[in-house]
């Protein structure tokens, strides 16, 4: 059921509608939005022991303004990433955990009847937050699962014909344990795409778990995560990254990738309109947290596994011959000539 995990209040010079591209971000913009990805970088690092590419990938959706959904193995610490992430800004932060028996308005929040003041009373749910943990999140009914909906797209919860705006930001992470498949609903395609990113931890290697083992003998390093940033802080980051220079060729690239996710000849669903979208603006908070000012087939290359896998639908009969998204997309990005000009 809902968990309060958190309360702290967000800035109140946080819009509450979504994230406005700046037009044309300074130097000045640049070099806070850089400070403050590397601060969240450095706090995730300290928490995820071994892990900074995961770190990274998280940290890129959560700039470029969209979700992130992590599927792995139980205990490689899903939910350790998403509450460091949270703990390193002053925001509020909230805890789902999803079960068959969760409703939609568990989520949502429900209108209750007020007889004193004979009149119905919005009580929100947790998913009116700013960062939003959706624990185990195919373990819900599809009912539940569909409830999320309009609240990661269109930023706002609508209850009995009442439209409430969910106030930025909104970072939803959600998690899925990819060993048990009973008494889970797989997310629809229409749940994943809104998904921005899809990335797996894994397991430490050696080294880094034995330091894991020494460092939290007598303490956890999550407890001690300071706030680096403020909620308004990571609006006016993510709305810096939408500012970084894009080449008229980069998205003649992009686009020519998620074409080719739907010209394959194994994938039965390609990549929609909104892939392109999130594979730019992603790679756009890549170039943030590489040092970069301007985006390159690189950077694009670098989110295109974690932005394009899931969203990608492969062929029953291709599927026996071992044929996988990620083989696919390792294979269109081998194929699709690289643009090279004056900004890649």
């Amino acid at each position: 059921m809902p968990e309060d995990v958190a309360s702290e209040s967000p800035a109140a010079a946080a819009d509450p509608a979504r994230v406005e591209p700046a037009a044309g971000a300074s130097d000045a913009d640049w070099e806070a939005t850089f400070r403050l990805a590397r601060a969240l970088e450095e706090n995730a690092n300290r928490v995820l022991v071994g892990k900074p590419d995961a770190v990274r990938l998280a940290l890129t959706a959560l700039l470029a303004d969209g979700h992130l959904l992590i599927e792995d193995v139980p205990g490689v610490g899903k939910t350790l990433l998403a509450r460091a992430l949270a703990k390193s800004l002053s925001v509020t932060f909230r805890r789902i955990q999803f079960t068959p028996d969760l409703l939609p308005a568990d989520v949502t929040g429900c209108n209750v009847f007020d007889p004193r003041a004979v009149t119905f009373e919005f009580r929100p749910g947790p998913v009116l937050t700013n960062i939003l943990l959706a624990d185990e999140i195919n373990r819900a009914t599809p009912r539940t699962q569909s409830a999320l909906l309009e609240c990661m797209e269109e930023r706002q919860v609508t209850v009995d014909g009442t439209t409430h705006r969910i106030e930025a930001p909104f970072f939803v992470v959600g998690t899925e344990n990819s060993i048990e498949q009973q008494g889970t609903f797989p997310l629809p395609e229409a749940q994943l795409d809104r998904f921005a990113l899809c990335i797996e931890i894994g397991y430490p290697a050696s080294d880094d778990a034995i330091r894991i083992l020494a460092e939290q003998q007598h303490r956890q390093a999550i407890d001690e995560v300071e706030p680096v940033a403020s909620g308004a802080d990571l609006v006016a980051a993510q709305a810096s990254v939408r500012s970084v220079h894009v080449d008229d060729d980069l998205r003649r690239y992009v686009i020519a990738l998620i074409e080719a996710t739907r010209e394959h000849g194994d994938v039965l669903l390609g990549a929609s309109p909104r892939a392109s979208l999130v594979l730019l603006r992603t790679a756009q908070a890549a170039a943030v947290l590489a040092g970069e000012r301007f985006c390159t087939p690189q950077h694009v290359q670098t989110v295109a596994h974690a932005a394009l896998e899931h969203r990608i639908i492969i062929r029953p009969k291709s599927r026996l011959t071992g044929v996988t998204a990620a083989r696919v997309v390792d294979q269109i990005v081998a194929q699709i000539p690289v643009p090279v000009g004056r900004d890649s």
